[in-house]
């Protein structure tokens, strides 16, 4: 075997090994409660995405961290179906009570629990103003 196809072999080996991997967090403090889809079902290289995850009914307050991963496994399944299945993992911390804190000394509008439509939206444009002003995140409180 030349030396070509051997670093060709190891390129694609090392490939093949790589994991993907994405987590969103969203602030909020994670409950014991956890929703797993180890086989979501994807179809044609990832372009038909799987089926969404339900989670209003087992999260009430939310939910606080969001993972999916394409494993060792899923990725050779999708080799092996040369890509027209794509299965990938899913997993959904839900939320426990409460709401993420805002940062010490960060930039605040209060809207209060009664506000109208306008005056919600009258308080998104100051918070988008500020920030740009600013350079900084604005944060919206009821």
């Amino acid at each position: 075997m030349n030396r070509a196809a051997k670093l060709a072999s190891v390129v694609a080996l090392l490939g093949l090994a790589a994991c993907y991997h994405a987590v969103i967090d969203t602030g909020l403090p994670p409950s014991p409660t956890v929703i797993d889809k180890p086989w979501a079902s994807g179809w044609i290289y990832g372009l038909v995405a799987p089926s969404p995850v339900e989670t209003m009914a087992k999260c009430p307050s939310g939910v606080s961290k969001v993972e999916t991963q394409l494993s060792f496994v899923n990725q050779l399944v999708d080799f092996l179906t040369l890509g027209i299945y794509t299965p990938m993992s899913i997993k959904v911390t839900c939320a426990a009570g409460g709401h993420a804190s805002i940062p010490a000394g960060a930039q605040q509008i209060q809207l209060g629990s009664n506000a109208t439509p306008q005056e919600a939206q009258d308080a998104l444009t100051r918070a988008a103003a500020l920030a740009v002003q600013n350079h900084v995140p604005v944060y919206i409180q009821r």
